[in-house]
């Protein structure tokens, strides 16, 4: 039976991380590494190439609104090691946030940079066709940011459900 996909230790690879490009990494715990946001691509690309990393596929991109910051959260993973890699970076522009593009490192990056794009208005700048992929343009906001239920004119849910006859339960 193969041996199950192991995190490899945040230290670990921020130690590495950062010897190979000096001041790169911010912080790092036993599960991820924080890295300087203008760096990312850098930092995914040293990641990628490096043999002992060999983290050739970005199996996720993804983002986190902790309401004053933005955390953009990439899940690398190499298959001829056995083992990934989380690394985040952080943008502390919560109103217009960006961060460059890491398409020229991972192709697979085009539509999860577009997916958090569209959900949580991340500009991924020097991505090819950064646009909305779910929704259309001109729609107000981002629905997956924790204040996009406070837009003006705008309220949450449905005033009912479809078809529902106001005051009378259906069976």
């Amino acid at each position: 039976m193969p041996r199950a996909v192991h995190q490899l230790d945040g230290h670990d690879v921020g130690r590495r991380l950062n010897a190979a490009l000096s001041g790169v990494v911010l912080r790092a715990t036993e599960e991820w590494v924080e890295v300087e946001a203008g760096r990312i691509v850098d930092a995914l690309r040293w990641l990628r190439d490096d043999p002992e990393m060999d983290a050739a596929q970005l199996s996720c991109l993804t983002a986190v609104d902790q309401h004053d910051r933005f955390e953009v959260v990439y899940f690398l993973q190499s298959l001829d090691n056995n083992h990934q890699i989380e690394v985040k970076a952080v943008l502390e522009d919560h109103d217009t946030p960006s961060l460059p593009s890491c398409y020229s490192v991972y192709t697979g990056a085009l539509l999860q940079e577009l997916e958090t794009y569209d959900l949580m208005g991340i500009r991924f700048e020097g991505h090819p066709d950064l646009k909305r992929l779910f929704l259309w343009e001109g729609f107000p906001g981002h629905p997956l940011r924790k204040d996009f239920l406070k837009l003006e004119g705008r309220f949450p849910g449905l005033p009912s459900f479809p078809y529902e006859e106001q005051g009378v339960q259906a069976r």
